[in-house]
């Protein structure tokens, strides 16, 4: 099968950085299942993981396919199944023709969307699901969190644009930052309430939307920079969650006297370490592609590539550290 593999040690735009290498195509085990890959997308861990990498190996982990193959204790699907699904960092991506995944952390694929479209939704819903579900303690149900209140940091970006969604489906009042007149469009259409300049002072944004707090905070970039004023944002006893790693020691003392619960959210904590609870995710992807099917969430696909060669793994790299991207890439076979 053909693979894409990253260069250990190598930067984006290096020459021979992204390889086409033959591989064996890998045989499941007990709780696998055996993917033909149809298509893939991109997300920032693919491009935190290539940054870190001192070795060569395969990355991405959204994937939608068609099962080959199943393991000796897999009963929830069947050879000829389309699913998607995130994968696991500790294991190799998907930037291939056949990639091996767990039973538990899969889903069967909506079917009223293209594989493009499909795609490019796993790990950023899961993402956006737990931080808004598990760690939030939001209900997750239609309209169940009527009068409480979101502010999302980065509502343009690949989670943000599926966090509104969901938190509007849930019923709460959302605010989301955006700074450009597309990525301020784009998150109204999703059912954002209002949209806050990240380039002004948040708290005086908020101020001029009506309000001085909000209940929670889903932090999905720039932690760093909008530190204090998140302090500034959250009402007493609220809720913060994050999923951007800061690049220095920071102090969380500025949230004390509001007795803030701060939490990261990391989709791949579950399948890293085994969970008891590892099927919720199949459980969760399985909703999100109902509500998908059902139309209460839409594909946040912004960019699509043909072809599974070197160079364009490698311009979607180069995209998605731009700092610029709205929605998501996803490649097509």
């Amino acid at each position: 099968m053909k693979s894409i593999l990253i260069k250990g040690a190598s930067k984006v735009q290096d020459s021979g950085s992204f390889m086409l290498k033959e591989q064996p195509i890998p045989e499941p085990g007990a709780h696998d299942i055996l993917v033909r890959v149809i298509a893939i997308g991109m997300n920032p861990v693919d491009t935190k993981v290539r940054k870190r990498s001192e070795t060569d190996k395969v990355l991405g982990w959204d994937a939608y396919g068609i099962v080959e193959k199943i393991g000796e204790k897999v009963t929830e699907f069947r050879t000829g199944d389309k699913v998607f699904y995130a994968g696991d960092i500790t294991r190799p991506g998907c930037n291939s023709e056949y990639h091996l995944v767990d039973r538990r952390i899969a889903a069967i694929a909506p079917k009223n969307l293209s594989p493009e479209d499909a795609v490019a939704m796993p790990l950023t819903s899961i993402t956006a699901w737990e931080g808004l579900f598990d760690r939030l303690g939001f209900a997750p149900k239609v309209n169940a969190n009527s009068g409480k209140s979101i502010l999302i940091i980065g509502g343009a970006g690949g989670v943000g644009s599926v966090a509104i969604q969901l938190a509007h489906w849930a019923g709460l009042k959302v605010y989301a930052t955006a700074s450009r007149g597309e990525t301020i469009d784009w998150c109204k259409k999703l059912g954002a309430d209002f949209v806050l300049n990240h380039k002004k002072s948040l708290f005086e944004e908020l101020k001029a939307a009506g309000i001085n707090s909000v209940d929670t905070i889903f932090c999905t970039t720039q932690m760093e920079k909008h530190w204090t004023e998140m302090a500034d944002c959250i009402r007493p006893q609220g809720k913060i969650v994050f999923i951007d790693d800061p690049s220095k020691p920071i102090d969380i003392t500025v949230f004390k006297f509001k007795s803030v619960t701060l939490s990261w959210e990391f989709m791949y904590t579950r399948s890293m370490f085994q969970t008891e609870d590892m099927s919720e995710q199949r459980n969760l992807l399985s909703t999100v592609a109902r509500l998908l099917d059902e139309g209460f969430l839409v594909t946040t696909r912004q960019k699509t590539y043909n072809g599974l060669t070197p160079e364009n793994i490698q311009d979607m790299h180069i995209k998605q550290e731009s700092g610029t991207m709205m929605g998501k890439q996803v490649l097509v076979l």
